[in-house]
């Protein structure tokens, strides 16, 4: 299963779980249900940079993945406009 596929299996945050977090509204997004743990673990680790490695490698993968379809939907609409720029 591609990882695009296996993120929309998975239920997102709430938004009272990522209240709950303190989740800055900047970093609500499709991979806040990664990131709410994450940000456990580091609080629990004392932000011990070789802990936690399989949630920040997981959070980090997400993010990559949501730019990638970013960056595709961005190219789709590119070619429809014949390739002009909007800036």
């Amino acid at each position: 299963m591609a990882h695009a596929e296996a993120v929309k299996d998975v239920r997102p945050a709430t938004r009272e779980e990522m209240s709950q977090a303190r989740l800055p509204l900047a970093y609500r997004d499709s991979c806040a249900h990664l990131l709410i743990p994450l940000n456990r673990c580091r609080y629990e680790e004392y932000y011990l940079p070789w802990k936690c490695e399989n949630e920040r490698h997981s959070y980090e993968k997400c993010q990559y993945e949501e730019f990638k379809l970013r960056v595709a939907k961005m190219d789709e609409l590119r070619a429809a406009k014949g390739g002009a720029r909007s800036n």
